[in-house]
């Protein structure tokens, strides 16, 4: 070790550490924060009703898988959590209108997800979208940071 570097070998495996956990809390996020768009969509086009539970449902899943894989929370993780949470919540609504244009066009969802480009995504969120979707995206927000930083 060099003389002039601060670095020790304990705060050199800790910053190991962080990265290595960082990167296990993000992993697991999206991952968390896709099964739970999945299942937001199902829910929805099965009810034809959009369930404010599932915004709940995916913050706690991606708050539960982050510190799961990455061990007690710290504020990062949080951020983490939030950020996949809503990730989840905007995937879970293209989903779901990819399942109702699905329905219309009287096709198998597969072939409206194949025919699913930006310009179509956009589209169908904005005309998806309802000022309520706003009070989702929050509560699965602060659940997601919650459940990430809970020790």
């Amino acid at each position: 070790m060099d003389a002039n570097d601060n670095t020790t070998p304990a705060a050199a495996g800790a910053a190991e550490f962080d990265a290595k956990a960082l990167a296990l809390a993000v992993g697991a996020g999206l991952g968390a924060a896709l099964a739970g768009a999945a299942l937001w969509a199902v829910v929805t086009v099965l009810s034809n009703y959009e369930l404010g539970i599932m915004a709940v449902a995916v913050g706690f899943v991606v708050g539960k898988s982050i510190i799961t894989v990455a061990g007690p929370g710290v504020r990062v993780l949080g951020y983490v959590g939030a950020v996949c949470s809503l990730i989840g919540c905007l995937l879970g609504n293209l989903l779901s209108a990819v399942g109702f244009l699905a329905q219309a066009n009287t096709v198998s969802y597969f072939d409206a997800l194949g025919r699913l480009d930006g310009a179509l995504a956009v589209k169908l969120m904005t005309v998806t979208f309802s000022p309520i979707d706003l009070i989702f995206y929050a509560i699965a927000i602060y659940e997601g940071y919650r459940f990430a930083v809970r020790k």
